[in-house]
């Protein structure tokens, strides 16, 4: 049993803390991408195998990223790339359903029948108009090679292996050999077609007169903001672009060979001043509907709430949950329940939502003057610490969870319930999201200098977003009037 299987094993009714992005409507934003709009109306889509397959997973999609996100400027941005890639493709007949989702995650991935998908976190690291074009070609690709299809019939074609092996083979060495080599066959089916769609997609990207060489740059820049993200223990809860196209050395010489067959570096268009125009105001991370992961710390400006982790933890912010872990096997999940109907925090401790409850472990307490209670609970192995804090009528739940807990575990699991606090109405309104501002360097001025100036971010970890996000070294001096990306709340 895992960690996080560990923590469902304790029996919820959860009440999502945040409203969800997607209320209104999961019709995205039609960008359309089309080399002959007259023979078809403009955003719509070509019938074709696999077609019903994007218009059913369309809106779990959008749902999984936090919703649509709503950006004129690079909304018009994404359009014009995706009207001049398709002129140049393989199918220039195709047409495109483009929608950008409102998630940090740093991704894009397509659909079966034209459906591209592009996040906010991804437009946000690009430093160019070829790097975006990069991103798109290679996912229009795997459309017009049909991947996703292919991919599919390949994975039916393994787990029905599977199936029949398990069934009729008696030696277990001999099935295992045959499942283990059917993963293999389909990880090397995989990594074929991520290889295709870069070759065609940089031949695309040079056909529609960007610089070729975007590709290489971009999967090297998401390599590096991804280790930054490691490093300081921030997380998406979606999937981002490297767990399904991994920037392996070899990937990105290979991006940059095909690129040379092309040409010499320094041809084709990067659009960095019309692309980072595009970019100033958006939003940068979570969403303010879901707080924020600051570091070690969790705020939310709505609910008027924050806590913090001790050192060593990861925290992972999620419309469902805000969940962290370490590196000595604990998992931890803060969550709100609904407490109507509960006489008290002990009624609602005891009413059976935890398995594995000790009774006599349940005692009630006061956290930061808010009135708490906790708990502990063994099940299947687990040692759980369970702290409920109340405002109104909504519980706010701290549970912790280790297979071999220690006096380390509880101290953590303490000190996180204790840190609980609502905020004053000042942090409250002093708290904002974090968005992209475009600056214009003065002459002569560093990295060093114009980093000082982001807020949101750690102070000793400015410099090295700074770097990443504008591709610079930290002592490199700029020209006058070259536009930055900075982070700032």
């Amino acid at each position: 049993m895992t960690l996080s299987s560990a923590l469902s094993g304790i029996r919820t009714s959860l009440r999502i803390l945040t409203v969800s992005a997607v209320t209104a409507a999961l019709v995205a934003c039609q960008l359309t991408g089309s080399a002959n709009q007259s023979a078809q109306k403009p955003g719509s889509l070509r019938s074709g195998p696999g077609s019903d397959v994007g218009a059913r997973e369309h809106p779990r999609v959008v749902a999984t990223y936090g919703g649509v996100y709503k950006d004129g400027k690079a909304e018009t941005a994404i359009a014009r790339v995706v009207g001049g890639l398709v002129a140049a493709s393989e199918d220039p007949e195709a047409h495109y359903r483009v929608t950008l989702l409102n998630s940090p995650a740093v991704n894009a991935f397509a659909l079966p029948g034209g459906y591209l998908y592009v996040t906010r976190g991804l437009l946000a690291l690009a430093n160019d108009t070829s790097e975006l074009a990069a991103v798109l070609a290679h996912e229009m690709a795997h459309v017009t090679a049909r991947h996703a299809i292919k991919r599919q019939r390949q994975a039916e074609e393994a787990e029905f292996v599977t199936k029949v092996m398990t069934n009729i083979g008696k030696d277990q060495r001999t099935i295992d050999a045959a499942v283990k080599e059917k993963q293999v066959q389909f990880a090397r089916f995989s990594q074929e077609q991520e290889l295709e769609a870069d070759d065609v997609g940089v031949r695309t990207l040079a056909g529609a007169g960007y610089d070729p060489y975007a590709a290489a740059r971009f999967l090297n820049t998401m390599g590096q903001f991804a280790r930054y993200q490691q490093l300081g223990g921030e997380t998406s809860s979606a999937p981002d672009f490297l767990s399904s196209h991994p920037n392996t050395p070899d990937r990105i010489q290979r991006a940059v060979r095909s690129a040379r067959q092309i040409g010499a570096p320094g041809i084709g268009l990067n659009g960095r001043e019309a692309y980072l125009t595009s970019l100033d105001g958006m939003l940068f991370g979570d969403d303010p509907l879901e707080g924020y992961v600051r570091g070690r710390q969790f705020l939310h400006k709505g609910l008027g709430i924050s806590f913090s982790v001790p050192k060593g933890f990861v925290l992972e912010n999620s419309a469902e949950a805000v969940l962290a872990s370490n590196n000595s096997g604990t998992a931890m999940r803060f969550d709100g329940a609904d407490l109507t109907g509960y006489a008290s925090l002990t009624d609602y401790m005891l009413s059976g939502w935890i398995n594995g409850l000790i009774d006599n472990s349940v005692r009630p307490t006061t956290i930061n003057g808010l009135p708490a209670v906790i708990g502990s609970a063994i099940t299947d192995g687990w040692s759980f610490r369970i702290g409920v804090v109340r405002i109104g009528l909504t519980g706010y739940r701290f549970i912790f969870a280790n297979r071999s807990p220690t006096a380390v575990f509880t101290r953590d699991f303490e000190k996180s319930l204790g840190s609980f606090r609502q905020l004053s109405p000042t942090e409250q309104a002093r708290l904002n999201p974090l968005r992209v501002k475009i600056i214009q360097a003065k002459g002569g001025e560093t990295a060093r200098k114009l980093a000082v100036g982001m807020s949101g971010v750690e102070p000793s970890r400015r410099l090295e977003l700074f770097t990443i996000l504008n591709q610079v070294k930290a002592n490199q001096r700029f020209k006058p009037g070259e536009l930055m990306k900075v982070i700032t709340d």
